[in-house]
């Protein structure tokens, strides 16, 4: 075949041998233009985020996710205590609700923050049946 770049092939199409590699060399060129602009449609609020982030966005999420993880562990606290003064269970009710409502402070600022999925919404929902 003449012309064509095939395996083995040296890609010599015109004087000198550059023919084929000024074709690759707008082909990719094209290629990296397209992908740039993919890019720039499929995150076009980047710039604007970066833009019009002031102090008062990131102080209010700093708020939200404290108030978040410091409310897990007084729900926790109080439960152990309650739960210590119900049964008699002196110490322990307290320590065991202390160190749950610690993991559900932390998994509720995961949540907020996105690392973690919701309960039920994860991309492994359990065995699939096949049909």
């Amino acid at each position: 075949m003449a012309g064509s770049n095939g395996p083995g092939e040296t890609g010599r199409s015109g004087p000198g041998g550059q023919g084929g590699r000024d074709h690759r060399d707008d082909d990719l060129e094209r290629r990296r233009r397209n992908l740039e602009a993919s890019l720039a449609t499929r995150q076009p609020d980047r710039q604007e985020r970066k833009e019009g982030a002031g102090g008062a966005t990131g102080y209010g999420q700093a708020m939200k996710l404290s108030s978040e993880f410091i409310a897990g562990v007084a729900v926790g606290a109080g439960l152990g205590w309650g739960i210590d003064r119900l049964a008699g269970t002196s110490p322990w009710g307290l320590i065991v609700f202390l160190l749950l409502g610690f993991v559900a402070g932390v998994l509720n600022v995961l949540r907020s923050v996105g690392k973690v999925a919701e309960f039920g919404h994860g991309s492994n929902q359990g065995p699939r049946r096949k049909d």
